[in-house]
């Protein structure tokens, strides 16, 4: 296919998502390069984009942009990639019998759109009822960045927050919502600076009508950042 083409077919489909799985699509050698390996062929590439543009990378400003940015990639907005970076989560045993819903939310989230390699911004709200093993609260916060520090799409990063606390707390009864501003909506294309896009996912008993509705009380959902 020639790029002409590509970029005519790329316009037309415009930001839908386009839906594949719950899980990051990875290929099986992701991993077989270390980070410092990454970071050196990030960075030429990246050098390569620059030079393109017509930047001149021997500008005091510019000409640690590359290795910068190669940095930034591998170790800090796509960090969440690698599974040595997936966080510990201990569990404990729920002493005091609390058997309400427990709420965190305004967990800020930063996240990148996987079309545009473009920031997604917002919050994220979770909730669970606890079966007789609680998790502490700032492992939820920790679990919500792991997943948001890769290339995503907001649907599918609602998903394996849920799933990743199903199976911590060994309870279908999770629930998350995530409001969130994309900046390949706000800054390019329709420029609209005022939208922003909520997902959802429900697991056992916040699949219920008032159990959701307690939640989504709780969380009295607002859109600006």
């Amino acid at each position: 296919m020639d790029l002409e083409r590509q970029l005519k077919e790329i316009e037309a489909l415009g930001n839908d998502h386009i839906g594949t799985s719950s899980d990051t699509p990875l290929r099986e050698d992701a991993f077989e390069l270390s980070d410092i390996e990454k970071i050196a062929l990030i960075k030429d590439n990246v050098r390569d984009i620059l030079i393109t543009l017509g930047m001149d990378l021997t500008d005091d400003s510019l000409k640690g942009t590359p290795t910068r940015v190669a940095k930034m990639f591998v170790q800090e907005i796509f960090g969440g990639l690698h599974p040595d970076r997936k966080p510990k989560a201990s569990t404990f045993d729920n002493k005091y019998k609390y058997g309400e819903m427990l709420v965190e939310k305004n967990i800020t989230l930063y996240s990148t759109c996987e079309h545009h390699l473009l920031p997604i911004v917002g919050r994220a709200h979770i909730a669970y009822i606890s079966n007789g093993t609680v998790v502490g609260l700032s492992k939820m916060n920790r679990i919500v960045d792991y997943y948001a520090k890769r290339p995503q799409v907001q649907e599918r990063l609602t998903m394996q927050i849920v799933k990743e606390l199903k199976e911590i707390l060994g309870t279908e009864d999770v629930a998350c919502v995530i409001d969130a501003k994309h900046l390949c909506v706000n800054s390019r294309g329709i420029r609209d600076i005022e939208s922003s896009t909520v997902t959802s996912e429900f697991g056992g008993k916040f699949k219920e009508a008032d159990t959701r509705r307690e939640f989504l009380d709780y969380i009295k959902l607002e859109t600006e950042f």
